[in-house]
């Protein structure tokens, strides 16, 4: 992998963790607003959304990086599944030490995640 491919894959990773975290301070706005005074099944549903919300947004940063970059258009679901479990796993292995920490453990593997698929797919194109 030469440098200029490594910049890119930067570029779309930082642009992809801008969005997952502005996608999280979104439902955390609205969650603390709407959420967590409501019944207490309201509150757990969205405690559920957090992960879905913040890989739909590590997932438009990456969509957006392609687009301006005019990069090969990759399938929004093809992209989604890789944040969202990175998500989900963060949020579960955090979760249980205290719900508001989730946040750090969610932009990070969710970042890794991103990592990970950025550079599994410029291995397959080499090959």
């Amino acid at each position: 992998m030469n440098s200029k491919t490594s910049f890119k894959i930067f570029l779309k990773v930082l642009m992809s963790l801008f969005f997952g975290g502005m996608f999280y301070a979104d439902w955390l706005v609205v969650f603390l607003l709407f959420f967590k005074e409501a019944n207490p099944l309201l509150e757990v549903v969205g405690w559920l959304l957090a992960p879905v919300i913040t890989a739909l947004g590590f997932t438009v940063g990456i969509k957006l990086f392609d687009f301006l970059a005019k990069e090969k258009k990759e399938n929004f679901l093809r992209i989604y599944k890789w944040p969202l479990v990175g998500c989900i796993v963060g949020a579960g292995i955090v979760y249980w030490f205290g719900p508001m920490l989730i946040v750090f453990s969610m932009l990070a593997v969710g970042t890794l995640s991103i990592i990970v698929k950025e550079v599994l797919s410029v291995r397959k194109n080499l090959n």
